[in-house]
């Protein structure tokens, strides 16, 4: 089962206070709330790789890898839109 299913929407809302986050989180392993916050990110983003690499912090290529890692795992990923800029 994919870490995604199984959390509410409302999770990574800005209208969120860090408390009301936090227990939402509780139980899950780095690993899966950092591939949340990734997927969530490029959803918002609109599957724009570079514009979600900049707002995570990371480098595209590194971006790519976790994307490689997600989908051979067999999570779905937001398509990609970056209209050949990377």
């Amino acid at each position: 089962m994919s870490y995604a299913s199984t959390v509410p929407e409302a999770v990574l809302l800005p209208s969120l206070a860090p408390n009301e986050i936090v227990p939402l989180l509780i139980g899950a392993t780095v690993d899966e709330v950092e591939r949340e916050l990734v997927l969530q990110t490029l959803a918002r983003c609109d599957g724009n790789r570079t514009r979600a690499a900049r707002v995570l912090g990371l480098s595209v290529r590194t971006l790519r890898n976790k994307i490689r890692e997600y989908s051979a795992d067999g999570i779905d990923v937001p398509p990609h839109s970056d209209l050949g800029t990377g």
